[in-house]
């Protein structure tokens, strides 16, 4: 049986923020989860909204923090942002979305590492 440990985690998180051109929560509820899982995030808990007029907002729970997504498809995009304490598993996400076949614009160079002080 496994048993915990006792981790102490520096005050530092991976932020990873971008735009997609892709509005359908269908898609990317199942592109993100996706990717989510194959980089091993750990997925505590899932909610989403559909607003009524338009618009869609989807937020992981994740023990390393979490993702959320929210669409505007009046202006066909989508804000994606990824917030983790994980640097490796942040990469990788990022990996996984440079390579798909979405358009990506990156709000910055990449992750950004956001500290307290």
């Amino acid at each position: 049986m496994p048993t915990a440990v006792n981790k102490i985690l520096a005050a530092k998180i991976h932020n990873l923020r971008f735009w997609v051109s892709e509005c359908d929560p269908i898609v990317l509820q199942t592109r993100f989860q996706e990717y989510l899982k194959k980089v091993d995030f750990v997925i505590l808990n899932f909610t989403d909204h559909h607003f009524p007029v338009q618009g869609y907002t989807a937020f992981w729970l994740l023990a390393e923090s979490h993702l959320a997504i929210h669409t505007f498809p009046d202006k066909g995009w989508s804000y994606v942002e990824l917030s983790s304490c994980n640097q490796k598993k942040s990469t990788d996400f990022k990996e996984l979305v440079t390579d798909s076949k979405l358009t990506v614009n990156w709000n910055g160079d990449g992750i950004e590492i956001c500290v307290p002080e």
